[in-house]
């Protein structure tokens, strides 16, 4: 006969549970753990590289080198918003007064001194007789605003001035003392166009059409400066190459000023 199986106790039946429990607790950390390893995100190493968007971006050529849009080139705030349109009505009305002020000074041949005081002499009788009508017709007379220029406005317009005299007068100074022959150039070419520019019109009309230039040219560049900036660069190469051309046959056969020299040595 086959002997009866022992009776299990109490105490055989806890440790049955509990290793049950340990051993399904072990096997799901360690299927986690398999599942966490695999679920590992690996860092992507193109992160570190620079996207072809941005490379694209950098390669891009832009008129005078610009990296920033056009109104803060302009030196942002309110005369950019003037320059690009932002506020039609203003822009408008500048550009209109400007005109006006060509007309009376070119066209009607007004002289400045003139103008002025023939300005005055009409604000000051206007004032006079309504300050004193006021009291015969039961009106309050005119409020006539103060204006006083501060010590603080002045000394700043004057420290600006001389700020931009003198890196004026230094960029003279470098140019003159022959250290760079392409500036040189230029410059001289530069001014030459301006002289030839200011034979045919007088020192007005040249301040008007510059005006004139200044409230147009931002706006039509900021609107196609795809464009603008495509063709700009066909014509910065074809300069390069004349310029490399006209350096091989006329500039290399100059012979070399002094500071040239001692920056060799």
């Amino acid at each position: 006969m086959a002997e009866p199986a022992p009776t299990p106790t109490p105490e055989s039946l806890v440790d049955k549970i509990y290793g049950h429990h340990a051993s399904a607790s072990s096997s799901d950390s360690d299927d986690d753990k398999k599942k966490s390893k695999h679920n590992v995100v690996k860092p992507k190493v193109e992160d570190d590289k620079p996207s072809t968007h941005d490379s694209v971006k950098s390669k891009i050529f832009r008129l005078f080198g610009r990296e920033k849009p056009v109104h803060k080139v302009l030196g942002g705030g309110k005369p950019a918003d003037v320059l690009l349109w932002r506020n039609k009505k203003i822009s408008a009305s500048v550009l209109g007064g400007a005109t006006v002020l060509w007309v009376f000074f070119e066209l009607l041949e007004y002289h400045l001194i003139t103008l002025v005081c023939h300005l005055l002499i009409l604000s000051l009788a206007v004032f006079f007789l309504w300050s004193n009508a006021s009291t015969f017709i039961n009106k309050s007379p005119p409020q006539i605003p103060k204006v006083q220029l501060s010590e603080r406005t002045v000394l700043d317009l004057a420290s600006a001035l001389r700020i931009e005299l003198n890196r004026a007068f230094h960029i003279l100074r470098d140019i003159a003392s022959g250290r760079d022959l392409k500036t040189f150039l230029g410059v001289i070419a530069i001014l030459w166009i301006l002289s030839v520019v200011g034979k045919w019109f007088n020192f007005l009309t040249l301040f008007y059409i510059t005006f004139v230039l200044l409230h147009t040219l931002p706006v039509i560049y900021e609107k196609y400066d795809v464009q603008i900036d495509a063709f700009s660069e066909k014509a910065l190469i074809e300069f390069k190459k004349q310029y490399a051309v006209f350096d091989a046959k006329v500039l290399s056969k100059i012979p070399k000023g002094p500071l040239k020299e001692k920056k060799k040595d």
